[in-house]
């Protein structure tokens, strides 16, 4: 098809079937069942050199690379490509990951904000992840987190696991040293 050579075809034989060949069945050939959907992977897929406007409406996963102005609501995950250009709210009932530009709120059960990602609206989730590197401009709001039901005064931050962390005296001649946690070297909150 590709390689530039014509596909060999049979040649037909002069008594029609081959000696030993079984019967041809009266019955019609069976349909090719469609492939099951893949729960990985993306079922839409908007490509890099690809400009779309409009409404994207899907059940399943949908990655967007190209420049894309409208809305977009996804019940699986949803993928802004580094090369993407959004101009549109995005809303997905699992996972959102931001590696392009988008101009517009997100909302969805966790927003991740790669490097690359750029977003200048409001963002809306359960979860963030943001990676060194990655900008937003706009209003964060984290929904059915357990701080908002215990309130501010409520807020207790978790205690570090250790606080000080006290070298064996043969550190001073500058060999490699394993270091013990002092009880006694603990600073004291009354001070």
């Amino acid at each position: 098809m590709f390689g530039g050579r014509k596909p060999s075809t049979p040649q037909p034989s002069s008594t029609g079937t081959p000696p030993n060949a079984p019967p041809a069945p009266n019955t019609p050939p069976t349909a090719v069942a469609p492939p099951s959907r893949q729960a990985v992977g993306f079922e839409t897929v908007l490509g890099a050199n690809t400009t779309f406007n409009g409404e994207i409406k899907s059940r399943a996963n949908v990655r967007i690379d190209g420049q894309f102005d409208g809305d977009v609501q996804v019940d699986g995950n949803l993928l802004i490509g580094e090369t993407a250009r959004v101009h549109a709210n995005l809303q997905a009932k699992s996972e959102i990951r931001i590696a392009g530009a988008v101009r517009g709120d997100v909302s969805g059960h966790k927003v991740h904000l790669a490097r690359t990602g750029r977003v200048w609206g409001d963002i809306t989730a359960n979860f963030l992840v943001t990676e060194e590197g990655a900008f937003i401009e706009g209003k964060i709001n984290m929904i059915n987190h357990p701080a908002l039901a215990q309130g501010f005064a409520g807020a207790a931050l978790p205690s570090p696991e250790f606080s000080v962390v006290a070298p064996r005296e043969d550190a001073a001649h500058g060999d490699a040293v394993e270091a013990e946690l002092m009880d006694d070297d603990r600073p004291n909150r009354d001070d």
